[in-house]
């Protein structure tokens, strides 16, 4: 829970009464992108002001009439997705500093340039995404965001998002260490044992990762194992 002393004030005005929260500044941000976020970390004071700083608490009947419920989360929501909250230029930078880094991540992670399936390093992406004047919306989530920086690539960068579908073979003395490695890439779409006792997994993985898949793989080993790609889409 944030502290009354680090929280920020949340207005709004509706039908003729004045409501105030206190909340986290971060946890609202995402609140006010789409997502759910615990009402005790989001509120340093469970309650609806009239005035916060005065300790005024809005009369039931008011927070009943302008909302539709007297359930602070649900009224929380409102007040955070309708009112008024004050961030500072310093914040605002950094809320779209980091969301253009998660940006760049997800289109390096999942991207390729279709000519040759490779990955677009993110010093490219984003100089790409300079070049095409993209602007990184603090008050949206990332994911609605990338769409969109996708579509101002595309006229810079042959790009594409793309995922693999891969066979990887493994001697029998590095199966087991294989297993946390072919779990953070992707999705493990089927395994065996092998005859000679290697392990065989199939795995489908965002199509950016593959050479970073690779390369975890081959460090393991030694670069004592069999890739293959089985299909691409």
């Amino acid at each position: 829970m944030v502290s009354v002393d680090h929280a920020q004030t949340v207005k709004l005005k509706s039908h003729g009464h004045h409501f105030e929260i206190l909340v986290d500044p971060n946890l609202a941000m995402e609140v006010k992108g789409g997502k759910d976020v615990p009402l005790n970390d989001l509120l340093a004071v469970p309650k609806v002001f009239s005035d916060a700083r005065k300790g005024d608490v809005s009369s039931p009947t008011a927070v009943k009439e302008a909302f539709g419920t007297e359930d602070i989360g649900e009224v929380a929501k409102q007040i955070i997705h309708k009112g008024e909250l004050p961030l500072t230029t310093e914040y605002r930078h950094r809320l779209r500093e980091q969301k253009l880094r998660q940006i760049i991540n997800i289109i390096h992670r999942n991207a390729v340039n279709p000519q040759t399936h490779a990955p677009h390093p993110p010093q490219r992406i984003e100089n790409a995404l300079q070049e095409a004047k993209f602007h990184v919306d603090e008050f949206v989530d990332v994911n609605r965001q990338v769409e969109d920086a996708l579509k101002k690539l595309r006229p810079i960068l042959p790009i594409k998002f793309e995922v693999k579908e891969i066979a990887v073979t493994i001697p029998p003395e590095y199966a087991a260490k294989s297993y946390p490695i072919i779990a953070q890439f992707g999705k493990k779409l089927r395994d065996d044992w092998q005859a000679d006792g290697s392990y065989l997994a199939v795995v489908e993985i965002p199509g950016g990762l593959e050479e970073e898949f690779n390369s975890k793989l081959n460090a393991l080993t030694h670069g004592n194992i069999d890739t293959k790609i089985l299909a691409t889409r």
